[in-house]
């Protein structure tokens, strides 16, 4: 077994490379809305709907994942989350992939509160979600 560990993880989102861009990463699930669910849904236990949650820093240059959000709203985007890191995927330490679509966050999208320490920067959260379930890729 691997346990994961919080220092590891990297994220790509349409193949660029934004893990110093980003903390809090997490895949996340819950039931979707639906105003319609099938037999086949309703015994399967529902449709869920998973989300890429993060949070990451307000960088307003060309190319940083604050531009692609602001840039490429509504864009539906590659993203590959390894927990562990690594280049390879394996049995134990699997990257997850997925097609998500970028969406503008409710609240703080640029600015925030003052602060005195000279490293302290400012940071949004966002939530993009999934097309599907991502997958699991072991290999």
């Amino acid at each position: 077994m691997t346990a994961l560990g919080t220092r590891l993880l990297t994220i790509t989102v349409d193949g660029e490379d934004y893990t110093a861009q980003a903390s809090n990463v997490r895949i996340t699930g819950a039931p979707a809305d639906s105003d319609f669910v099938s037999f086949e849904d309703a015994a399967n236990g529902g449709k869920r709907e998973y989300k890429l949650a993060f949070t990451a820093v307000q960088d307003p240059a060309t190319g940083s994942l604050w531009d692609l959000l602001w840039s490429q709203a509504g864009s539906t985007v590659p993203v590959v989350v390894k927990p562990a890191g690594g280049t390879t995927a394996s049995e134990a330490t699997p990257h997850f992939t997925g097609n998500v679509v970028i969406t503008e966050p409710d609240g703080d999208l640029l600015g925030g509160e003052a602060n005195a320490s000279t490293s302290a920067r400012f940071t949004f959260d966002a939530e993009w979600t999934y097309a599907a379930k991502p997958v699991r890729v072991t290999a």
